[in-house]
């Protein structure tokens, strides 16, 4: 394995890539075999981004009583959970989000909201924060609206949006036994749509949620075609009342592993650590880093708490990370 491992680094290096089989034999490494792969993907992390580290932060700006039944998420209305519940924030508060944002050091920050889509005044009310968060701030925003059209992303465009972040949660074969409430096949058409006007995506998902080693590749490989600029990494953290309650969690090592595998897969994008981080890599957070990360959130999540930033700002320094500061 360990002759195997350094041979596709070499060849991802020199330009080439890897195989979906390579890769899915990659999620057999154990034992020392790991610390191989992670300096692999260090390596290649090394070579294509550099060792910067970009920060982003977010605001849960609408809150529960989503239609859609997503097995993981606590704003499902088809769950019971004690996620808050709040119509879409105003405008000066995702402001001033921003603003904390940008002087905790993060380089972008994310305006969230739960539903299928956000369209009507509650569109207009993003685009006003968007375009005073552009005016009033150096940071970088970007939304997450659910599914929309190309027409949508353009008005978010205009106003000031960076990025669009859509995940794809998971792989289409497992998708089904996550979310039936809408297809796997709208999750692309939002992807594509959004790089069809110009935007650059952030998209993702969520890990141990029930899925093989060979899914997670799976989802890889749909990343890399679609193209998408960044790719956050979720671990399952499970909540109470949800269908995902009782999963058992992704083991730290295997969080390592599925980032390794993602650096090697997509050599060349932002892959950024997002929920689930504190839970389930627990005292290996600083890892992920010598895995092939090259992006963390920092700050509370959508319905559920991060490390406090202090400690995260201190591991950065600690590791001699540089982080990516706010620029338009």
């Amino acid at each position: 394995m360990e002759k195997f491992i350094a041979e596709i680094a070499e060849r991802i290096i020199a330009g080439g890539s890897i195989t979906q089989e390579e890769a899915i034999r990659l999620s057999d490494a154990q034992g020392s075999e790991l610390y191989d792969l992670f300096r692999a993907a260090s390596r290649v992390k090394e070579h294509f981004v550099g060792n910067e580290v970009h920060l982003c932060s977010i605001i849960n700006a609408k809150s529960g009583r989503c239609a859609e039944n997503c097995a993981f998420c606590a704003q499902s209305a088809h769950h019971t959970t004690d996620a808050p519940v709040y119509p879409l924030v105003q405008e000066d508060q995702m402001v001033e989000c921003a603003k904390t944002a940008e002087v905790n050091g993060s380089a972008c920050f994310g305006i969230i909201t739960s539903g299928t889509t956000v369209k009507g005044q509650e569109l207009e009310q993003i685009l006003a924060a968007l375009r005073r968060i552009r005016k009033e701030t150096s940071i970088l925003p970007s939304c997450s609206l659910g599914i929309i059209d190309e027409e949508t992303a353009l008005k978010l465009k205009d106003a000031g949006m960076d990025t669009y972040h859509h995940n794809l949660e998971t792989a289409e074969s497992f998708f089904p036994n996550i979310c039936t409430t809408h297809e796997y096949r709208e999750d692309v058409e939002t992807v594509r749509a959004v790089k069809k006007a110009g935007v650059k995506v952030c998209s993702g998902g969520i890990f141990g949620m029930g899925e093989s080693a060979a899914q997670r590749v799976e989802m890889a490989f749909t990343l890399k075609e679609l193209d998408v600029d960044s790719v956050p990494m979720n671990f399952l953290n499970p909540i109470e009342g949800t269908r995902l309650e009782g999963a058992c969690n992704i083991t730290a090592q295997d969080c390592l592993k599925t980032i390794a595998i993602y650096r090697l897969i997509l050599p060349q994008k932002r892959i950024t650590i997002c929920g689930g981080r504190e839970k389930n890599l627990r005292d290996l957070q600083s890892w992920i880093f010598f895995a092939g990360a090259n992006g963390t959130m920092i700050g509370n999540y959508l319905t559920t708490a991060g490390r406090n930033v202090d400690t995260d700002l201190t591991m950065f320094s600690d590791l001699g990370l540089t982080t990516v500061m706010c620029a338009h």
